[in-house]
């Protein structure tokens, strides 16, 4: 039996779709901080079948949209003295912007450095979206960084 010591204060990254779990892990460092993080892998779900779970043992700063755009059914518990205080379900974000590259070669993305990568949602059932500057359409999902 698989043994994880509960979270003091941290957060809970629940119902991450099965396999997508080490690259989320690796996206927000956490292969490379000094406190305790566990990403545990293919735990059975009457609703997913497997899912992938990363627990934190610290409270970090993230940017929710980007874990909703990279998997839409994601919840982040928020646990502090042992007890989840706030869960928050993910959706796909309206807006992303520097999340995803433009791989159009005549955008301004790509000629002008400074300009942001902004793309918008242009259809929530195909997870969707479309470069602001030259229409260029991009599917969401960890595939897409």
């Amino acid at each position: 039996m698989l043994n994880v010591d509960t979270i003091k204060n941290g957060l809970v990254i629940d119902h991450i779709r099965a396999g997508l779990g080490p690259a989320i892990f690796s996206w927000l460092g956490l292969d490379r901080v000094s406190y305790s993080a566990a990403l545990i892998m293919n735990v059975a779900s009457p609703t997913m079948g497997k899912k992938d779970i990363i627990k934190v043992d610290n409270i970090i700063n993230m940017d929710y949209s980007v874990l909703g755009f990279i998997d839409p059914n994601i919840t982040v518990n928020v646990v502090k003295d042992e007890v989840i205080v706030r869960k928050i379900r993910l959706s796909l974000p309206d807006r992303v912007e520097n999340v995803i590259k433009c791989k159009n070669p005549r955008c301004i993305t790509s000629t002008e450095p400074n300009v942001p990568h902004v793309f918008r949602l242009v259809s929530r059932e195909s997870a969707q979206y479309r470069c602001e500057y030259c229409d260029e359409l991009h599917h969401a999902g960890i595939g897409s960084f």
